[in-house]
């Protein structure tokens, strides 16, 4: 008798792990969880005659706990051995998938060590390389002095070029400011550009009058009403030149100054025609943003940005192989 009700005892303590496991704790499913005969579960269920797994009548409950245990040992066994085979498996892919995991790491790992040293080693150049390069870094010591006659004569110049109908006022008068210059007196706006700066505006009004002439009158696209002035972007466009191609070290150690090292050795003028190209794409960032006068600097950065991938592109061997350089008007 004391046997029977042990196994009775654990059958319903059974029964009762069974309906959690399955979710049944509130009784709703309790019709089919009758301790005689428990017909309504899918699984043998300990001490059920009708379903026995070969454990006799008189089996003692301690061997009945030790198979129970057994067989929950061995599921829980086939279950985490499922789960390791499949972590082997993630971890294979990780490893030696092409786009792992562990590569994307490293890759991002080298981004930012470029990032934070965008320095690769000084090219060696050619004599005529060399020669240009230093004829370039001579024109950018250069700084613009309103008193000598030369740079007079370069600024009368370039206002003829400008308005060629027009007469050409005094060094210092209002009309200065329709070029796009800030005051009466532009002298003043050169500051950081140097005289390299008007050199470049006469280069671009000459080599490419019809696309210097629609972007000093604003002619292309739909214009903000606070424009930005074009003489005093083009000082920097020549002052954001020479800082992007690393000019004013001894040799240009950046990705984009390397670059245009190969086309100073096909182009003496290199400079100056890629000057032309940066305003012109600046024009077309100014349009595509939208942008009004207090946008100056993020356009000027985006137009950097263009120009470096530009410079980096491997079909590039000129000035006229960019991209950009499609939007000149001559």
């Amino acid at each position: 008798m004391k046997s029977s009700k042990i196994i009775k005892i654990l059958m319903t303590s059974r029964t009762l792990r069974r309906r959690l496991l399955h979710g049944d704790v509130d009784g709703k499913r309790q019709e089919h969880l009758e301790t005689s005969g428990l017909d309504g579960l899918d699984e043998p269920l300990l001490g059920n005659s009708e379903h026995d797994d070969g454990h006799s009548e008189g089996s003692k409950p301690e061997d009945l706990w030790d198979e129970e245990r057994r067989k929950e040992n061995l599921h829980w066994t086939l279950i985490f051995s499922q789960l390791i085979a499949q972590w082997a498996e993630w971890l294979a892919n990780i490893v030696l998938g092409s786009g792992s995991l562990i590569g994307r790491l490293l890759a991002f790992s080298s981004n930012i060590q470029r990032g934070q040293s965008n320095k690769l080693l000084p090219p060696t150049l050619s004599p005529l390389q060399e020669e240009r390069l230093r004829n370039l870094q001579q024109r950018l010591e250069v700084p613009f002095d309103g008193t000598r006659g030369e740079h007079q004569d370069a600024l009368k110049l370039l206002w003829r070029l400008a308005f060629p109908n027009r007469e050409l006022p005094s060094l210092k008068s209002e009309l200065w400011k329709e070029m796009g210059w800030q005051g009466p007196d532009p002298s003043t706006d050169f500051r950081g550009g140097g005289f390299i700066s008007l050199e470049n505006l006469i280069f671009f009004a000459q080599k490419y009058p019809e696309s210097f002439q629609r972007l000093l009158h604003k002619q292309d696209g739909t214009r903000a009403e606070w424009e930005y002035p074009f003489a005093v972007a083009g000082i920097n466009i020549s002052f954001l030149l020479a800082q992007m191609l690393d000019l004013q070290s001894g040799k240009p150690t950046s990705l984009a100054g390397i670059r245009f090292l190969e086309l100073l050795g096909e182009d003496e003028r290199a400079f100056d025609n890629l000057y032309c190209v940066a305003f012109q794409m600046l024009d077309a960032q100014w349009l595509a943003k939208r942008a009004s006068y207090m946008d100056f600097n993020d356009v000027l950065k985006s137009t950097r940005t263009q120009l470096e991938r530009e410079l980096a592109l491997e079909d590039v061997f000129g000035v006229r192989d960019l991209p950009a350089y499609n939007l000149l008007r001559r």
